[in-house]
């Protein structure tokens, strides 16, 4: 394995939308390619990037609205690798060498996810994005983030997130008084149901021992320092 620290940098698909956080607003995708870029050049990171897909579809509340779950979260897989097509041009055009891999078979836009292939693109310098979520249904962006690093050997997941900058005990947006946690173990996000990510994700990652930053991607030069281990948001170990 590569002396690289291996990454998997979780995005929301809002990330890369406009204000109405919905579509995809190109300047923002050349934004956040940019500060991606800025952790890459570092030299010491392997990057594998998972990008949600709720600025196109939202498949569970479209089930909620009546429509299959499957049918509904198959859409969501695929707003995701548009998405991820959206960001591997945006890095390609600033001259970083990226893969789109999906778990859906869609070859003649991406390349199949095949784990021995991801780890080997990853050794060879490339940034991986990760579209398609797990394949299947009922399973959120959150678990897919846990999976492929559990698979591909990152312990390290920066969750970036759109204007908050850690995990706190009840909502910041809500309640003045709200108290920000510079560290957390998995046990409490999963015993005290912290809105960090979805319980099957904790699981996985605290089963395979991989620790999560949330930051606030907002802020420029914040992938970086999450990154570089800088106390910017909050630690889960």
């Amino acid at each position: 394995m590569s002396e690289k620290k291996r990454l998997i940098i979780k995005l929301s698909g809002e990330a890369l939308s406009y204000e109405n956080h919905r579509g995809i607003d190109p300047l923002r995708v050349r934004d956040i390619a940019l500060e991606i870029k800025d952790a890459y050049d570092l030299h010491l990171f392997e990057i594998g990037i998972i990008i949600g897909g709720g600025n196109i579809w939202r498949g569970k509340q479209a089930s909620e609205m009546g429509m299959e779950r499957s049918s509904a979260d198959y859409m969501g897989m695929i707003a995701t690798i548009m998405n991820a097509l959206a960001l591997q041009n945006a890095l390609e055009s600033l001259g970083v060498e990226t893969r789109a891999m999906t778990s859906l078979n869609i070859p003649q836009v991406a390349e199949p996810y095949i784990r021995r292939k991801a780890i080997s693109n990853l050794e060879k310098g490339m940034i991986v994005i990760f579209g398609g979520g797990t394949g299947n249904p009922y399973f959120s962006t959150d678990t897919t983030s846990a999976l492929r690093a559990a698979e591909i050997g990152a312990k390290t997941i920066l969750m970036a997130k759109n204007g908050i900058d850690g995990v706190y005990d009840k909502d910041p947006r809500l309640h003045q008084d709200a108290k920000r946690f510079e560290t957390l173990r998995h046990h409490d996000i999963l015993e005290n149901g912290l809105k960090v990510m979805d319980s099957t994700a904790a699981a996985l990652c605290k089963d395979n021992d991989i620790e999560i930053v949330v930051f606030d991607m907002n802020i420029k030069g914040n992938i970086k320092r999450a990154a570089l281990g800088e106390n910017i948001g909050t630690l889960i170990k």
